[in-house]
Formats: C-alpha cells, sequence, structure tokens
C-alpha cells in the first residue's frame, strides 16, 4: 500500500477517480450559469406565451386553496390536524412547476440574474415587461377559479366553508404581517428555485418541502392568497380595497424582496466573489492533452 503525501486516498483505481469527479456536487457558480439561463430565456419570450402560461398557472395555482379546503373540511377540527391538510398547500406549485407555467415568485430568482449579470436598461425593460404580464397573468387566473369555485355548485356547504376558513386566517395578518411573512415566502420560493438544478431527481421532493413548511408557517404568497382573499371578496365578506391594500400590495412587495432583492442579490454576490477557474487536481493536471499525443 503505498503512503498519501497529498491527503488523498490511496490506490485508487483511475475507474474509481473518475467516479469520485464524476460524483462532485456542481459549484455555486455551475447553478448560477444554469438559472441565469433559464431567466433568459424566460426574458426572451413573447407577451402572447408568457400571458397564456401566467393565465394558465394562475388556474392552476386554485389546486392549493382547492386541496387544503378538501382536508380541512375532512378532517377533525384541532390545530394538530393541520399538520396534514397543509399538505394541500403543496398541489398547485407541483402543478405549475412541474407542467414549467409561468409563477411570478418564481420567476423573481430566474429572471433576476441575467439582469444582475449584466444591468442594463434593455435588460431591466425586459424584467419589468416579464414581471408584469406574468403577474397579471395570474392574478387573473386565480381571481377567476376562485370565482368559479364559489358560485358554480362544486362542493358541498363544508368544503365552501373551509374555503372561507383559510381567506379568513389570511386576513387575521395586518398589512405589516403580510410584507414580512411576504419577505420570508419569497426567499424560500427563490431557495427552492436554486435548489432544483443540482437536485434534479428529487425535483418533487424539494416542492413539497419547501412548500409545505410555508403553509405550515402561514408564510402570504401573491398568487395562491390571492385566491384565498378574493373567495372571500365574491363571498361578501371582505371589500376589493382590503384585498388590495392589506394583502397584495404588502405580501407582494414582500415577495419580491425576499426572493429578488435578498436571496439573488446574495446569490449574485457569492459568484462575483469567486475569481478565477476551479483548479484542477493533481490527477487532471497529469493527464495528458489528446492532441498533443497525436501530434
Amino acid at each position: 500500500m503505498t503512503t498519501p503525501t497529498d491527503g488523498k486516498t490511496p490506490d485508487l483505481s483511475a475507474k474509481e477517480q473518475h467516479e469520485v469527479e464524476k460524483n462532485q456536487p456542481p459549484r455555486a457558480a455551475v447553478l448560477h450559469e444554469i438559472i441565469r439561463k433559464q431567466g433568459d430565456q424566460e426574458l426572451e419570450r413573447s407577451i402572447a406565451a408568457l400571458w397564456w402560461s401566467a393565465l394558465a398557472a394562475g388556474l392552476t395555482m386554485g389546486l392549493s386553496l382547492m386541496g387544503m379546503g378538501l382536508l380541512n373540511s375532512r378532517l377533525p377540527e384541532g390545530d394538530e390536524f393541520k399538520v396534514i391538510a397543509s399538505f394541500g398547500y403543496c398541489a398547485g406549485f407541483l402543478a405549475v412547476i412541474l407542467a414549467r407555467q409561468q409563477l411570478f415568485t418564481e420567476n423573481t430568482l430566474t429572471a433576476v440574474l441575467p439582469v444582475m449579470t449584466k444591468p442594463t436598461l434593455a435588460n431591466f425593460g425586459r424584467l419589468i415587461r416579464l414581471w408584469t404580464v406574468v403577474l397579471f397573468g395570474n392574478l387573473c387566473g386565480t381571481i377567476l377559479v376562485a370565482y368559479v369555485m364559489l358560485e358554480l355548485p362544486i362542493f358541498d356547504s363544508k368544503t365552501d366553508e373551509a374555503f372561507l376558513e383559510i381567506g379568513r386566517k389570511v386576513m387575521e395578518n395586518h398589512a405589516s404581517q403580510m410584507f414580512a411573512k411576504g419577505i420570508v415566502s419569497g426567499w424560500m420560493i427563490a431557495t427552492m428555485v436554486w435548489m432544483i438544478p443540482s437536485m434534479e431527481s428529487a425535483k418533487m421532493w424539494i416542492i413539497i418541502l419547501i412548500t409545505y413548511f410555508m403553509a405550515l408557517g402561514d408564510f402570504t404568497h401573491i398568487v395562491v392568497g390571492s385566491a384565498e382573499v378574493s373567495y372571500l371578496v365574491f363571498a361578501g365578506e371582505l371589500p376589493w380595497s382590503d384585498f388590495w391594500a392589506v394583502f397584495a400590495g404588502p405580501t407582494l412587495a414582500g415577495n419580491i424582496i425576499g426572493g429578488s432583492f435578498i436571496f439573488a442579490l446574495i446569490s449574485h454576490a457569492q459568484i462575483r466573489s469567486e475569481s478565477g477557474k476551479p483548479k484542477e487536481s493533481a490527477d487532471q493536471a497529469e493527464k495528458p492533452d489528446p492532441q498533443q499525443i497525436r501530434k
């Protein structure tokens, strides 16, 4: 057995060394570039493509309200059963993200990185264009699905009451709480987006884990919450002025700050602080260049 002089595990074969290199986690810079390229692709999409995808996402996010309402109406009363009912919150996020529909808070990270990498007026304009179209499409979808869920004879009275209770729970927060909880929610969604490229095989479980804890913590989210709160409006329990001033405005600001101005800025600063290419291992450095061998 040879004695290691550089701290490496001795007597690894070439195949084993290759396995070690292959199973190294991607550098943060690699994740940054993957997400940046995704964001750049989103910024290039046409307004029509963004609009229809965002509208579909808003309609799909109604699954979160539906899932929680159905579980709450069929579980015994008590806070301990919220641990189970909160899984319903994951349904909309799973469907939207796996279907690659346009979700506003998801784009607060992916579309921001190209702008941070190249902060030109043109890129800022593309970002505002994307955010405006996607947010408007998401809100139209969630408000429409809330109206349909209330007005059409789809659910029994117990389930309808469960939907109302979910909206009432959101509106127990005052505007500053909506804002603070929105920051946490935006941060969590941005964390989820950052994690997925490095663990694509576990994508579903990452989405479930993050969104489940969002539900348990009652953190506010502009898209899901708009379905929950607009249900109250259509039921006559809340004026539209409170929907916009107490819920939507503060929550939207919190989501953007948490997802873009905090997480994305810190992540981008981390990458900018890394200088140069990663150092090659000794084994890689010793490998001859195939082109030089042919020469």
